[in-house]
Order: structure tokens, then C-alpha cells, then sequence
């Protein structure tokens, strides 16, 4: 038993459980990428065919496209169709609530996004509320942001599964965590360069704040950037961090908490084999077989 698991014990009164049956739900953050075509999708696949091959090797992707806006019922319904029952679509809620309007009189746009998004049924996951890192002219101390999270989450309707992200390091705090706790919103742990490390994290605060668990891999934009601009191999070896997520993500499911969990190109430089490594150190088995276009996409044996 890891660090997180001797803290947290008081914490897993669900039992010991039954990895298998956990629900793990590993992808990338969006389904497209500079570089994808040629080592991750076939030369001759058409971009409209992109999302079926993926769901063919992942069970899960990180819509992207949905910061930027709602949407539409043909988009909803093409996800639809080109993905197998069980596959699931998490979804950054859009930047007009979380950057724009930072949650303050945005009620018709979260009812808009939120009408859209259902239209995606038992195929629609959890629903991601990703926050800038905020400077102290929008919002000084956390206990000015949390007046206006407070309100706003109590509005939240139920049927939905939502996530929150800070990039703000100071505000991993206990009240911040409590908050969320209360209303069955998942903290969304990532892994950024500026973010504090998971066993800086685990050593002073319990992560888990919902039902479930929502992961994010995102690395060092500007320090990779300088590596490469292209996202068709690793470039960063990452074993060392994906070793610790691995044990962490096991120690979770003991727990019967189920993960989901999306991997950026920034993170160690082409998603999908740093998602093929996780799964591979978390649950081999949930690993589906990989076509041979991708299999030459790494420098490095994670």
C-alpha cells in the first residue's frame, strides 16, 4: 500500500471492489492532431473518418472543440454514429462561461451547452469546467473565486457529472476541495508543469471529491514546443511520472472510484502512446489491439 492509499484508508469505506468492473476511461485530449496522420491514423483515412478509427484502440476522448462553442445537433449526432456503445465523450464546458464570463450570468449559456451535450446519452461523460490560471486583478485570494463558485454551483442541475480545474497552485486547498466534495463535482487532478506534483498533492489533501475521478496529463506546453511542433512520436520520457499515475490510478480503483483520464500532446509529445503506456501500467487488459500504422510512434519504451 502506496502513500495515498495509508492517508486516504478512512476514505474507502466502499470496500475493496473489483478493478475489472471499474470503469476505466483512458484517451486523448481531442481526436486530432498536427502529426496524427501517418502515425497515429492511416495516410489515406479522410478526416471525417478520424473519430471511428480512434474509438476502434480508446474507449474515451476529451472534446476540445466544445470550448470554443456550442455544438450543433449534426455534430452531436455524427459523434454518435461513428462510436461503439460504451464509448464515452468528456467535454470542456465553453470558454464563454469560464473565461469570458468567469460563472457570472451565464445561465442561458451552460442551459444551451448542457441541452446540446445530452443530446449524446449514455455516450456522455463527465463535463469539464477548465479555469485560466486567474491573475490577482480578476480574482486576488481563492476566497474571492470561491464567492463566486459557491452560488454557481449550487445552481448546477443534476443528471450531469461536471469537473473542475484550477491552475492557480495556492488554491489547492481544503476549502476549495470541500466545496466541491459537497455538491459531487470532481477536482480534476492534472499533471502540469506548474501545478504542484501528485505526491506534493497526496501529502496533505485527499483529490477525490465526487463519485468518480477525472485526470488530466498536460505537461510543459512552452518547454516541449521548443523540442517539437509536430506530435508524432514521444519526445519527453515520461516513465517515471507514468509508473506514480499508474500506481495512484490503482490504488483509485480499489476504491471503486471509476477514472477518467485524458492525455495531451504536451504531456511527453503524441497522446496516444503515452495513453497506450498508462493502460498498459494501470490495466493491460483494457488495452485493445493497436493497427500497424501507430506502432513506430514513440523514441521511447514507456
Amino acid at each position: 500500500m502506496n502513500a495515498f492509499a495509508r492517508r486516504h484508508a478512512k476514505f474507502a469505506d466502499l470496500g475493496s471492489g473489483t478493478t475489472a468492473a471499474t470503469p476505466l476511461r483512458l484517451g486523448t485530449c481531442a481526436f486530432t492532431a498536427v502529426g496524427w496522420v501517418g502515425s497515429f491514423y492511416p495516410k489515406d483515412l479522410r478526416s471525417g473518418e478520424f473519430l471511428r478509427f480512434y474509438a476502434q484502440e480508446f474507449h474515451s476522448v476529451e472534446l476540445d472543440v466544445t470550448w470554443y462553442r456550442t455544438p450543433s445537433p449534426e455534430m452531436i449526432r455524427g459523434w454518435n454514429e461513428k462510436t461503439p456503445p460504451g464509448f464515452v465523450f468528456a467535454a470542456k464546458v465553453p470558454q464563454t462561461i469560464t473565461h469570458d464570463k468567469v460563472l457570472t450570468d451565464c445561465r442561458p449559456e451552460l442551459r444551451e451547452f448542457l441541452d446540446a451535450m445530452a443530446g449524446l446519452g449514455d455516450k456522455l461523460g463527465p463535463l469539464l469546467f477548465q479555469f485560466p490560471r486567474f491573475d490577482t486583478d480578476v480574482f486576488a485570494t481563492l476566497d474571492e473565486f470561491l464567492a463566486v463558485l459557491d452560488p454557481f454551483l449550487r445552481e448546477l442541475p443534476r443528471g450531469f457529472r461536471f469537473a473542475l480545474e484550477v491552475r492557480n497552485r495556492e488554491w489547492l486547498q481544503p476549502r476549495l476541495l470541500d466545496r466541491l466534495r459537497a455538491r459531487n463535482v470532481a477536482f480534476a487532478w492534472n499533471d502540469l508543469h506548474r501545478m504542484p506534483r501528485p505526491e506534493q498533492v497526496l501529502r496533505r489533501l485527499d483529490p477525490v471529491t465526487a463519485d468518480f475521478v477525472y485526470l488530466r496529463w498536460l505537461g510543459d506546453r512552452y518547454g516541449i514546443e521548443r523540442l517539437t511542433q509536430r506530435w508524432d512520436r514521444t519526445v519527453v520520457d515520461r516513465s517515471r511520472e507514468i509508473a506514480g499515475w499508474a500506481e495512484i490510478c490503482r490504488d483509485l480503483r480499489d476504491r471503486e472510484l471509476a477514472i477518467y483520464g485524458y492525455v495531451n500532446n504536451h504531456y511527453a509529445g503524441h497522446a496516444p502512446a503515452t495513453v497506450r503506456s498508462l493502460l498498459d501500467r494501470i490495466d493491460p487488459s483494457q488495452r485493445r489491439p493497436q493497427s500497424r500504422v501507430n506502432r513506430q510512434a514513440t523514441l521511447f519504451e514507456l
